[in-house]
């Protein structure tokens, strides 16, 4: 009997040294990117104190990061095949630690929401060059080794990003959530210089900057106009200016995309059924999903009275019972086919959104606790189901494509999450006050509305074909699809 050798089994081959300092490299890239992406959830009533405005009103500095990543992501890998990805990501490091100075240093909102601007700019690109560059270093055979190294401090960034932004706005000041990033951001350059190999694409075509400069104009003003929908109303002139100019840029990219023999994103994506209607579900599921995460830490602290650590440990019961959940994902996938799962547990998503209009100060800790739990794990479900529905038929040069398509809609929606959040706290806040208690009223409203946001994207998935359940291909389509 032979002894089976590291030879034998490539994808566990040991990683040279200096390849797995560039791992770490990214790693860190990537935990700080979807760090920040949570970790100023808890900190915004602190933020809205210190900055002499409504915590009900700080949701310009969510939105700017999201969507600024959600119109940057798409030229990311082009400006890295063309200029190298050594350069780009530490162009994005130093965007990143710049935006984050600028961030601590914000005397005022706008000065704040610019910040984050800048901040989003720089961590749009860290994910997509650093895998990029983990693809064109590695081996193939040791790709998957390489990259689960990389994904496992993205996906703990986002879930104790609201725990640890409650603890050091509480012990220290907000300011220090966005000061963590300098130092270790620095060391990221220096690491980049030392370990990642500056490689690009020989002979890159041209850049579809019309295309580009489309879908950017399409998703801005259709956030803008959100966001001023609680202001002015839906009828006033320039809401409706910016929802033609979204709707009016969006079919200016269809056509220029039939007539460019490569566009951005090839509409051919779209003919395949379980693509379209898994983006379509994607962008409209997660703008209800997507609200929680800004509604409830804000909820606890502006009208529960909990401290910022006290409303991140909050969020633990919807990390917990979120990771406990992946394997049951998987699962009913296997037993029951995407169609039917996507459809009932996007309903009872939305259900357990709403009943969160149960919370009042008198509930029992025990029941928030319960309903935070249920909520994470129905909510883990369905991004898993989501997304790798999304990507389960797409193969080659399309896959690329579709995963980059897929990555933009996340980081749209929840720009738009956010904004919808926002725009339906202020319109049932008008007229009943700022006062802990009195808003109470607008947080069950909101909660309710994003539920039935949430629980009405059903009937996208609806239009599924039925299949047979998938037990050969669901557990590897989870592992390909990710849980973003």
């Amino acid at each position: 009997m032979s002894t089976a050798t590291p030879a034998d089994h490539p994808s566990t081959m040991p990683i040279d040294r200096r390849l797995r300092f560039m791992l770490w490299v990214v790693a860190v890239g990537f935990f700080m990117q979807t760090l920040d992406s949570t970790i100023v959830n808890t900190a915004l009533p602190s933020m809205a104190h210190s900055l002499g405005e409504s915590p009900l009103r700080m949701q310009s500095v969510i939105i700017a990061y999201s969507l600024t990543m959600a119109v940057i992501i798409p030229a990311s890998g082009w400006l890295a095949d063309k200029f190298g990805t050594r350069t780009i990501f530490q162009i994005a490091i130093v965007l990143f630690v710049a935006g984050s100075l600028l961030c601590a240093a914000a005397p005022s909102l706008p000065f704040l929401t610019a910040a984050r601007v800048v901040q989003g700019a720089g961590g749009a690109m860290l994910l997509p060059v650093g895998r990029l560059s983990v693809l064109r270093t590695f081996p193939r055979e040791q790709y998957l080794q390489a990259l689960s190294f990389v994904a496992i401090p993205g996906m703990i960034g986002p879930l104790i990003g609201p725990t640890l932004g409650g603890w050091i706005t509480q012990t220290f000041s907000w300011h220090w959530i966005f000061l963590i990033n300098v130092p270790v951001g620095l060391l990221g350059v220096l690491a980049t210089i030392r370990y990642m190999p500056n490689s690009r694409l020989p002979g890159i075509g041209t850049f579809d900057a019309v295309g580009y400069a489309f879908l950017a104009i399409a998703m801005v003003t259709l956030s803008f106009s959100l966001d001023g929908l609680a202001e002015m109303g839906f009828q006033h002139a320039t809401v409706l200016m910016l929802l033609i100019a979204s709707m009016a840029a969006l079919s200016a990219y269809v056509l220029h995309a039939n007539k460019r023999k490569q566009p951005l994103f090839p509409l051919r994506l779209f003919r395949i059924h379980s693509f379209s209607v898994g983006l379509l579900g994607n962008l409209f599921a997660r703008i209800g999903n997507g609200a929680m995460p800004f509604l409830i830490p804000l909820t606890l602290q502006v009208s529960l009275g909990y401290s910022p650590f006290d409303a991140g440990l909050m969020m633990l019961p919807v990390t917990a019972a979120g990771m406990a959940s992946k394997r049951l994902a998987t699962w009913l996938i296997e037993r029951h086919g995407y169609r039917r799962v996507l459809v009932t547990n996007t309903f009872v998503v939305g259900l357990v959104m709403a009943s969160f209009a149960l919370i009042t100060p008198t509930r029992p800790l025990a029941l928030i606790v319960v309903l935070l739990a249920i909520f994470g794990a129905v909510n883990s479900i369905q991004f898993t189901a989501m997304n790798t529905v999304t990507l389960k038929d797409l193969s080659g040069t399309r896959a690329s494509s579709g995963n980059s398509m897929l990555s933009m809609v996340q980081m749209l929606s929840m720009s738009l999450a956010v904004t919808s959040a926002g725009a339906l706290l202020a319109t049932f806040q008008e007229g009943i006050g700022e006062h802990h208690l009195d808003v109470l009223p607008a947080f069950h409203a909101t909660f309710v509305c994003v539920g039935l946001i949430t629980s009405a994207s059903a009937w996208i998935f609806m239009q599924l074909s039925p299949e047979k359940a998938e037990r050969h291909k669901a557990r590897e389509d989870v592992k390909q699809g990710g849980e973003v």
